[in-house]
């Protein structure tokens, strides 16, 4: 103790940088070991005492020291930067201020009230100072007295913990006649213990915004389960690691858009397409371009539009894209007037049997030709006239000219696959001559079958 003021100075330096806590609402409790020092020269009396603090720092002179362990504390806090305590201490008094001594024994048990004003200064620093004010109890060589006590200390917190104690307590005597004054210097170090950490992750209760789930100090006790430095809180992505930018989520592929609003986080690919990639740029993402290395509209996949027949019209508008035809006809060849007098050469040749609607076996191959020609043209509906001369009733003629266009249109669907709906027929019996009935050359030209143009799909 001879060098007090020296040992302060060392201490300031050496846990200047340290930042920890103290005896608090989270380590409450406290207990503590140390030496202590009885000095009875500066308490204002006269010799062989001085006056009051005079020679204060004078250890060689005036201290009685117990070179071994010779205070114990413990002590509680209560809140508020207030705590109580209770002290007990041994010592041998060989030094009576001036006057030397046969050694006396000393014991003391001592309360106090304290008050630090470390949360005044800086709440999370090192440097503790304090004040105390109580009372105790003091054998010397088996004389008791009871005494005021008025103490001035500072702990200097080398961890959360952990505390390196130095105070001086003037203890005034009851008795004014038969007491003696002095001071009790002490020094060592002291314990806090016994703060609330119900999740173990070292944040106090009080402290920890997460009480029930072990966290991190960084994050006033709230976890990060994925380490990636936001917690859990705010993370949108909890168990993934993640970057700030995207609140914690992860970017995968490096796209600029996290993985969850992503739809193809593993590729890197447009804002616009939500993440996905269009390698040829027509706006289609790959996974919904059926020409994905190829630009073309959506109408058509993303593929380019295609003339397969090469007649100037393209097949998405081609209704016959396999087939060159005009624009005017939509892609499909139109029916000329050559194209419609082949047709009547052949259906010219077709017969029936007397009086009936059968078609004779020899008229099967001009039908044939006539389904050739009609397949070339799959978007023509052609219309199947039956015509008769003027022989026999008119009812009957237009009944019969009617059953052998139908027979003519059954054969073309039937036999030659002709599709029915670009087939129609009908009978005009003796209503259409195309020569005169009073001879037999005229009639034979009047008997007869017809192809002409109904119409065109488009126009349905």
């Amino acid at each position: 103790m001879k060098h007090l003021s020296r040992i302060l100075l060392v201490s300031l330096f050496l846990f200047g940088l340290s930042n920890v806590q103290a005896q608090d609402e989270n380590n409450p409790w406290a207990v503590g070991i140390g030496i202590n020092a009885v000095d009875f020269y500066p308490v204002g009396e006269d010799a062989p005492q001085g006056g009051m603090f005079s020679e204060y720092f004078n250890a060689g002179d005036h201290y009685n020291v117990l070179p071994s362990v010779s205070r114990l504390t413990v002590g509680r806090y209560v809140g508020s930067g207030f705590s109580v305590q209770l002290a007990g201490s041994v010592n041998k008094i060989d030094k009576f201020g001036d006057a030397n001594l046969d050694d006396l024994s000393y014991y003391a048990a001592d309360g106090a009230i304290r008050y630090s004003f470390k949360n005044l200064i800086n709440e999370e620093g090192w440097f503790d100072p304090y004040l105390g004010i109580g009372g105790g109890y003091a054998w010397i060589d088996e004389d008791g007295q009871g005494s005021a006590n008025g103490t001035l200390g500072f702990d200097f917190w080398l961890t959360d913990n952990i505390a390196f104690n130095i105070q001086s307590t003037y203890k005034k005597a009851f008795d004014d006649e038969t007491g003696l004054d002095h001071f009790q210097h002490s020094a060592g170090f002291k314990l806090a213990f016994g703060g609330k950490d119900t999740d173990g992750d070292g944040v106090f209760d009080k402290n920890d915004k997460c009480p029930e789930t072990p966290g991190l100090a960084e994050f006033d006790g709230c976890p990060d389960s994925d380490g990636d430095g936001i917690q859990d809180s705010e993370d949108d992505c909890p168990n993934t690691p993640g970057m700030a930018e995207f609140n914690g989520c992860p970017d995968t592929d490096g796209d600029g858009i996290a993985d969850p609003q992503d739809e193809c986080p593993t590729v890197a690919g447009l804002k616009s397409l939500n993440g996905c990639p269009d390698a040829d740029g027509d706006g289609i993402k790959d996974s919904e371009d059926e020409c994905p290395n190829e630009a073309g509209p959506a109408a058509n996949n993303g593929c380019p539009y295609q003339d397969r027949d090469n007649d100037g019209v393209l097949d998405k508008d081609d209704q016959c894209p396999d087939v060159a035809g005009t624009k005017a006809n939509n892609g499909c060849p139109e029916v000329t007037v050559e194209v419609i007098n082949e047709l009547n050469e052949y259906s010219k040749t077709i017969l029936f049997d007397l009086g009936k609607a059968s078609i004779r076996k020899e008229s099967y191959e001009a039908l044939k030709s006539i389904a050739e020609i009609m397949e070339e043209y799959p978007s023509t509906v052609f219309h199947i006239e039956g015509h008769t001369d003027s022989q026999g009733s008119e009812k009957f003629n237009l009944k019969l000219s009617d059953e052998r266009a139908g027979s003519v249109r059954t054969y073309l669907t039937e036999q030659a696959n002709i599709s029915s709906d670009r087939i129609t027929s009908e009978g005009y019996g003796e209503a259409r001559p195309i020569a005169t009935n009073k001879t037999a050359a005229g009639r034979q030209q009047n008997r007869r079958v017809e192809v002409s143009l109904e119409k065109n799909r488009d126009q349905e």
